[in-house]
């Protein structure tokens, strides 16, 4: 969780969800204001229409004019929303649909807002209203009631609050989507990486053809693998030709060196070719394991995986060491978990399980037990080999799995230093990791390989 948190996915989608959410607020904020402005306009164009109305009309016939006027538009009050008082000079009330004058206004011209009760109506309501002297002294009140559109306001703040809440899971939704999609794409190219890092040197970065930037990395990520396989295509080349040329002489100076061992008497050259012949096997030994390294580091044999019962391949090496490991002073023991299937280059797993039985038999300590085991580590399959020696110092680890490395203290025991290298490479070609750890009594190396590739 707290990498998802800070995960750049969480951030895009955040932004996504922020811009939306942000631009609708702000779209219903514009229709809001533009809404409310009509409304406020539409009633003072009516209230000012009123008023020059009524004033027309006392120009033309005076009083009783304004009066008819008045009765007219109080008549249908009701619908049109109009409010009208007209008062005397001395104060007494001429005609209007309002009981008394208001004594707050004054006839200023001015547009206020103000809540009175209008003739046979049991409520206040909220209204606009000028105050225009007339020439004989008398004040026309002249306005419009707005509590309707006050109203109307209101439902439409109601109905955008309602949509703006709508609008937050739709616009988390539209994020999440959006998110998956640009994961979907990057997972993509991802996917096609680790295949490639795994061995699979044909996969390649799918196009859609919409020229945008994932388009421009697929094609850039795409030629990078034509020319990675194009180079791996060489090695492989390089090193087949590279064992068949110098495997064929040394085999043939293995073979020359056994008839010299037939024909010869002496027993100082005698001496000498079996010194000669040791070294031949072991230059013969380096050169198999080093270009099997090469070939594991570039991803290749993974066309030959097989499903591999790991149960039985420990059972198959102990058997097939158990005599010499008894010989040698050891005990060898296998612990594996029922019905540990791997899909894995049976031959290469096995000479790397192999050397570090081997290993073991080396550099533990003599007669102590050599274990072997075989099982599930949460999501991951685990093969072990374990012994009851000092182990490798952890500062020196590192050093320990480089090619050709020889720690101080086994530089006077037989070998290249390629068996670690091997395990480590064999470990990366199916997927997983060697690991180097320490047991309460001895050391332990372990191949974490993934179920399924």
């Amino acid at each position: 969780m707290p990498g998802f948190l800070r995960s750049s996915t969480l951030r895009f989608v955040a932004l996504v969800f922020a811009l939306q959410i942000g631009s609708a607020a702000l779209l219903l904020l514009v229709v809001h204001h533009r809404t409310s402005e009509e409304l406020e306009q539409i009633a003072l164009d009516e209230a000012t229409e009123l008023r020059d109305d009524l004033v027309a009309s006392f120009d033309e016939g005076g009083v009783a004019a304004i009066r008819a006027l008045a009765l007219s538009r109080v008549a249908r009050s009701q619908r049109d929303e109009s409010v009208i008082l007209v008062v005397g000079p001395h104060g007494h009330v001429v005609t209007g649909n309002l009981g008394a004058w208001p004594p707050d206004l004054k006839p200023d011209g001015r547009w206020h807002q103000i809540t009175l009760y209008r003739v046979d109506s049991d409520r206040p309501e909220r209204m606009i209203a000028s105050v225009t002297r007339l020439s004989d002294g008398s004040r026309l009140l002249a306005g419009h009631v707005i509590e309707g559109s006050l109203q109307l306001r209101a439902v439409v703040e109601e109905a955008m609050l309602s949509v703006l809440l709508l609008a937050l899971p739709v616009a988390l939704l539209g994020a999440m989507i959006a998110g998956r999609v640009i994961n979907s794409r990057v997972s993509g190219i991802a996917a096609t990486v680790q295949s490639v890092r795994t061995g699979d040197l044909s996969r390649r970065v799918r196009l859609d053809g919409s020229g945008d930037a994932f388009e421009a990395l697929g094609i850039a990520i795409n030629a990078m693998l034509d020319r990675i396989e194009a180079l791996v295509t060489e090695l492989r080349i390089v090193t087949d030709g590279l064992a068949h040329d110098l495997r064929s002489p040394l085999t043939r100076l293995r073979a020359s060196l056994d008839r010299a061992l037939a024909d010869t008497q002496d027993d100082t050259a005698l001496a000498a070719l079996q010194s000669v012949s040791v070294e031949a096997d072991g230059l013969l030994a380096m050169l198999s394991t080093a270009l099997q390294i090469s070939r594991a580091e570039a991803g290749i044999g993974r066309d030959r995986f097989v499903a591999v019962d790991l149960p039985a391949m420990l059972a198959d090496l102990a058997e097939l060491y158990g005599p010499l490991a008894e010989e040698r002073g050891f005990t060898l023991e296998v612990a594996a978990d029922d019905d540990i299937q791997l899909s894995a280059h049976r031959e290469l797993l096995g000479q790397a399980l192999a050397n570090l039985i081997d290993n073991a038999m080396k550099y533990a300590r003599p007669d102590s037990r050599i274990r072997l085991r075989a099982a599930m580590a949460g999501s991951t399959i685990e093969l072990g080999v374990a012994d009851d020696g000092p182990g490798i110092p952890a500062e020196r680890r590192e050093e320990a799995v480089r090619r050709y490395a020889r720690l101080d203290p086994s530089r006077h025991i037989a070998g290249a230093g390629l068996g670690l290298s091997l395990v480590a490479a064999v470990a990366r070609l199916h997927g997983g990791a060697m690991i180097l750890r320490d047991l309460d009594h001895g050391f332990e190396v372990v191949l974490r390989l993934p179920p399924n590739l």
